[in-house]
């Protein structure tokens, strides 16, 4: 991949996946396929986290629908690592789905019955609902919000993905899951899914493939910059996204060796995802902005490749809150204890 090497490629991604990768771009199959097979990688969050956050930067870096396909199945199979599931629950050749978004007016609730516990109600903003195996999803539940490991092909489950029509991730059909009933497997006691120390790492995953997508648009600069002797403002360009970059991996290698501690709480893995992804959040933006004043309008007209991430990338970070999630970082720093030991020290 030498003539489309991302920034600093070596010194962060995953040749072998970066090969596999590449034969899965435009194809929603392969890409389900290599999902399944990196599928074990998962459990290593917490153990060898940096070959999973390595990963997924390799796949941003090639592109954005399939780590947006692999990521959350990724996700999901450390989740059932975590819980301790068995093959009952998480069948081998499943490829899973998290779905965990909560927003006003959701509607879907988790009842035991004499045949196990049944999932009625619909859950929103869930991606490829009609090619995924199997899901986790939340739910209410008369003790509280759980986790439960859902079939998707069971005929109780209906999907629509109808209103789905966006300029990014185009093939990462998004919309809403119907169950009708459908008998669940429980993942954990009620409201682990939140309290675990995991459920900040998953964040941290999502920045990774942030920040690989973000190092492929900066390889662009180094690629004109081989084509074109550079003038001082290109320059300018090409320091801004190397110390951008560099901030980040940085940041992201630390990450990893925090969560590989077996000593970090969950509310210190909490502070960690909110600090990591607001800084690779705002790297992948600043880059967008500096790569895009760089190289003008030509690749966004006629490179489809760059246009692509340039789309899928702008979509994607959407998952960040921006300034929402920035306040909320704020708050973690005053609950901080590393905080308070700081202020004192002053």
């Amino acid at each position: 991949m030498s003539q489309a090497e991302p920034w600093a490629f070596p010194t962060w991604g995953d040749r072998e996946i970066a090969g596999q990768a590449s034969d899965a771009v435009h194809d929603i199959p392969s890409a389900l396929r290599l999902a399944r097979a990196l599928g074990p990688r998962g459990a290593d969050m917490g153990g060898r986290t940096w070959s999973v956050l390595s990963a997924l930067a390799t796949l941003g870096s090639i592109d954005l629908s399939t780590a947006r396909i692999v990521e959350p199945h990724l996700d999901a199979r450390a989740i059932l690592a975590q819980a301790g599931a068995g093959p009952d629950t998480a069948p081998p050749e499943a490829v899973w789905g998290v779905y965990a978004a909560q927003p006003p007016g959701t509607d879907l609730r988790c009842s035991r019955t004499d045949e196990g516990w049944r999932l009625t109600g619909t859950k929103p903003w869930c991606s490829l609902p009609d090619q995924l195996s199997h899901a986790l999803v939340t739910a209410e539940t008369s003790e509280g919000s759980r986790l439960v490991a859902a079939p998707l092909r069971d005929p109780s489950v209906s999907s629509d993905v109808s209103a789905w029509r966006p300029h990014g991730l185009r093939r990462v059909s998004t919309g809403s899951v119907h169950f009708s009933g459908t008998l669940v497997q429980p993942v954990g006691p009620v409201g682990w899914y939140l309290e675990r120390p995991g459920f900040a790492w998953g964040g941290i995953a999502v920045a990774a493939v942030w920040f690989g997508a973000a190092a492929a648009l900066a390889g662009s600069l180094w690629r004109a910059a081989r084509a074109r002797e550079p003038d001082q403002v290109a320059l300018m360009h090409m320091g801004t996204c190397d110390f951008e970059l560099f901030g980040a991996l940085t940041l992201l290698r630390e990450a990893a060796a925090r969560i590989d501690d077996r000593a970090t709480t969950a509310p210190e893995s909490a502070l960690l995802a909110a600090r990591v992804r607001a800084r690779v959040a705002s790297t992948a933006e600043h880059t967008l902005a500096v790569v895009g004043h760089a190289l003008g309008p030509g690749p966004l007209t006629s490179d489809e490749a760059h246009l692509t991430r340039v789309s899928d990338l702008t979509l994607y970070l959407r998952q960040h809150h921006a300034e929402r999630d920035l306040a909320r970082l704020g708050a973690m720093t005053l609950a901080s204890p590393e905080s308070s030991s700081g202020a004192s020290a002053g």
